[in-house]
């Protein structure tokens, strides 16, 4: 049986029009006669969704209790049994109840694919597991539920739903998406527009990524090598030379003339795994691309030019850049060089030769080592001197015996020998002093240097030859066999250093330590050059500094280390212990480039976390000097004018004056004993001391005793709680604190005749306390600025205070598991949305029974 095809519809929020696209497109199939049921769609009480079903075959769903709540699930079972052509299955993400067949809804999916249903399903952007802490950083909303990516990939067809934020927020605004209930606080919270925005690309991004792999397919599949313009993609080829930086450079700057343009950069290594690229800098132009924004690979070819065309026919990039040629005329006249020939080859990729420092300087190569050691080469020696005699001493009683050709061949097969044991050096001297002991001794006339046939001439000279070329094959590979396992030995160093580093939480110890053990040494130091220093001070320790060091003492200038690695003008790498070989140079200084980067990496994170400390510690002692001589001064000169017309002797006051007097005094320390209390609470705060002890308390007792402690102005608040609501788990001195703010905060900016009122409902496992007032409001950009502790949306009058309450507020719901978030009352003004946990919640595992009876107790006691 044929698996069957998966659609999903993508979208970037609820309220798209996902669920109703893919009734559309299931009322197309259904009018060309295919067999289309409804498994199962989540109206969520829209009109026009319930309508468009109203012509599908809607299979029932399946019925379950779970802790004593009725649910209903996707009925796997009636679908698989009723068989249809295409299932409608919306809402991919859901986690199914427990108890149900599988886990994930996305996994009864793939039940019905694999029974040959096609299926239509939705899915939002948020809902993506690897997109999952994304949103939840730019929405401050975790999401639960969530779907593997590789689910979502796999799909056959995946269709955007696209809607601007502006267009959606109108369209919640008319009551489209979420009952009236809930639209104030969607459009204050998760429905900003800066988070649709950000949501919206993130959707955008990932199906463009989606759309990009199915294109790759297709060229793939189809064989398609030629360039699709689809996108500008520019990739620049390094050599490991000293001009790569250049050619970075200049490959960035255009693919920054283009937006959304890649930037790649690729080295070919030899097929044979050796390079006479400079790893150090190799290291280096790596840093700086990845700088840059692009990305560095490395491929593997003997054809050079070829092997640079490959990978950009394989990326399908639109642009190469490479540098000219560093060799000179005379080379560039006996063969075309690496730029010619991809030019060449190009066919549609515009390929850029930029010039450059090393134009016509040649490769400069470095001498190449012995590839056989000093002994083996003495041995060889040994082998040559004495063994040749030897070898004259046995063949001369057997000369009558033997013919010409035979001799030459054992001469052949010593000299064979002797390269093997000691490389090209002594074959070639074996070789020429076999060739005169086979003339003097074997050719005749014997016993002089003259050779009277012309035959034995030619064998002479082809057997100097062979053994010349049999020697310089030996020297070859084991020089090449030298090469290859100082190249795997180096890679394998880079790839451990490269993951320790990774792995390290101190990058810079970690790197200098691995550089130590690597190499044997006692101690590695990076220094640097103060300030002022020359250059010729390289043995005096005023002119240094230690930036980092591991292993035994630190050198206290370059000129103490038996190694020294520059870095750059201000950095040295200084080895103590035993002195590296040249050969291992290399591979020191690729260690130093990342030494530099991360010793810089760390100075800036060092930095950052000092200036954040102090930057807020200022910003509060100056927030707070500024309430302090602002807000503290009219109640304190309030309360002083009252005592001291009291204390006067001057006045004779009446009774009700000093009433009123005393009122105002009394009403200014109020506010400055508030003010202080505050104050110790933020602060105990902010030092994590603020002691919080839970308990079950319900809102119906916590109101009204908040109400009573606003005295005469709490009796102009409405409060409808509801008795019926599940108790929360707070502290209740902190929540009272909490209401006693909120509803103060409501009441100073509520009009006259126009009171704030209190609700509260259970939803999930919150409960939700609503202070709404019909004041000015707060624009949505300034709602954050609300809780920042002595900021203030308005005027700056005697009334105020220093606006610590909301920031208190929120930092104690906070503290008691809860959020305090704003949002816009419907028809002006602002609601303050208190969320706690309840007591008792279904959602995090409870009994809903538990809930009841804790409600029933509360009546009863009641």
């Amino acid at each position: 049986m044929a698996r069957g095809e998966l659609r999903i519809y993508l979208g970037a929020a609820p309220g798209v029009g996902k669920t109703v696209a893919m009734l559309e497109e299931a009322h197309r199939r259904l009018d060309r006669g295919t067999d289309v049921v409804v498994g199962l769609v989540e109206t969520h009480g829209r009109a026009y969704t319930g309508r468009m079903l109203a012509d599908l075959e809607v299979v029932p769903r399946r019925a379950m209790d779970y802790r004593g709540v009725a649910f209903t699930e996707l009925d796997v079972d009636a679908l698989l049994a009723r068989a249809p052509e295409v299932a409608l299955v919306d809402e991919l993400a859901h986690t199914n109840v427990p108890g149900s067949r599988n886990e994930k809804r996305w996994q009864d999916v793939q039940e019905l694919l694999d029974a040959g249903i096609t299926v239509l399903s939705t899915v939002n952007i948020q809902h993506l597991e690897s997109l999952n802490d994304v949103v939840e950083q730019i929405t401050g909303v975790a999401q639960r539920e969530t779907v593997p990516d590789s689910v979502v990939r796999g799909a056959d067809q995946v269709e955007l739903v696209d809607m601007t934020p502006e267009a959606l927020r109108r369209r919640m605004a008319h009551g489209n998406v979420y009952r009236p209930d809930k639209i104030d606080a969607a459009l204050g919270n998760y429905f900003r527009v800066g988070n649709l925005t950000a949501l919206r690309e993130l959707a955008l991004l990932w199906v463009a990524d989606k759309v990009d792999e199915q294109l790759e397919r297709y060229r793939a599949a189809n064989r398609i090598g030629a360039t699709w313009e689809t996108r500008e993609r520019v990739v620049v080829a390094v050599t490991g030379g000293p001009e790569g930086e250049t050619l970075i450079r200049r490959a960035a700057r255009i693919a920054a003339r283009g937006k959304g343009t890649d930037l790649m950069a690729v080295h070919v290594a030899r097929s044979d795994g050796l390079t006479g690229a400079d790893p150090a800098l190799l290291a280096k132009q790596r840093l700086l691309v990845e700088s840059l924004g692009g990305s560095y690979h490395q491929v593997v070819g003997g054809d050079i030019p070829r092997a640079l065309l490959q990978f950009a026919r394989g990326v399908n990039a639109t642009q190469l850049v490479l540098g000219v040629s560093r060799r000179g005329r005379f080379a560039q006249l006996l063969a075309a060089g690496v730029g010619v020939t991809t030019s060449a080859r190009s066919d549609t990729i515009d390929v850029h030769l930029v010039p450059h420092d090393e134009v016509g300087r040649g490769r400069r190569l470095a001498a190449p080592a012995p590839a056989l050691s000093a002994r083996r080469r003495l041995v060889g020696l040994g082998l040559a001197v004495a063994g040749l005699p030897a070898l004259t001493g046995l063949l001369w009683p057997l000369r009558h015996d033997l013919s010409l050709p035979s001799e030459i061949l054992l001469y052949l097969a010593a000299v064979v020998g002797i390269a093997l044991v000691g490389g090209i050096w002594p074959a070639l001297l074996a070789a020429v002093a076999a060739s005169l002991l086979i003339n003097y001794f074997f050719t005749d006339p014997v016993n002089t240097w003259t050779i009277a046939e012309r035959e034995n001439i030619l064998a002479l000279v082809v057997f100097v030859l062979i053994a010349a070329a049999v020697s310089w094959i030996v020297d070859v590979a084991a020089r090449r066999t030298r090469d290859a396992a100082q190249a795997s030995a180096e890679a394998q160093t880079l790839s451990t250093v490269a993951g320790s580093v990774l792995r390290g939480t101190r990058p810079l110890a970690a790197l200098l330590e691995r550089l130590r053990e690597t190499f044997g040494l006692e101690a590695v130091t990076l220094l640097e050059r103060r300030p002022g220093a020359r250059p010729d001070q390289q043995r005096d320790p005023r002119a240094w500094s230690v930036a980092a060091c591991v292993g035994g003492p630190p050198c206290a200038a370059p000129g103490d280390a038996q190694t020294e690695v520059s870095v750059d003008d201000g950095l040295v790498l200084a080895l103590s212990g035993r002195t590296v070989a040249a050969a291992d140079r290399r591979l020191i200084e690729a260690f130093a480039a990342q030494a530099a980067v991360a010793l810089r990496h760390e100075r800036l994170a060092a930095q950052a976390a000092q200036a954040r400390p102090l930057a807020e510690a200022d910003r509060m002692r100056t927030a707070l000097l500024a309430a302090v001589s602002h807000d503290l001064r009219t109640p304190l000169a309030s309360a002083k004018a009252a005592v001291d017309s009291l204390v006067s002797q001057e006045v004779a006051f009446s009774d009700d004056d000093r009433d009123d007097l005393l009122a105002t005094a009394d009403e200014s320390l109020d506010r400055l004993a508030r003010l202080v209390d505050n104050l110790l609470d933020l602060s105990r705060l902010q030092a994590g001391a603020l002691g919080v002890t839970l308990a079950e308390i319900g809102l119906e007792d916590a109101v009204p005793r908040a109400l009573d402690e606003l005295g005469e102005a709490g009796r102009l608040v409405r409060a409808q709680i509801t008795a019926d609501l599940p108790a929360v788990a707070a502290d209740p001195a902190l929540l009272e604190r909490i209401l006693v703010n909120l509803i103060a905060n409501a009441l100073r900016f509520s009009p006259p005749g126009r009171p704030p009122l209190v609700t509260a409902r259970y939803h999930g496992s919150l409960v939700e306390l609503r202070v709404v007032d019909r004041g000015p409001g707060i624009p949505e950009a300034d709602r954050d600025k609300v809780f920042v502790p002595f900021q203030r949306m308005g005027d700056r009058d005697n009334h105020n205070g220093v606006g610590l309450g909301l920031a208190l507020s929120r930092g104690l719901a906070e503290a008691m598991g809860g959020t305090l978030v704003p949002e816009t009352t419907n028809g002006g003004g602002l609601t303050m949305v208190l969320a706690l946990p309840a007591a008792v919640s279904p959602g995090d595992g409870a009994a809903t029974e538990a809930v009841e009876r804790a409600v029933r107790e509360r009546r009863h006691r009641r």
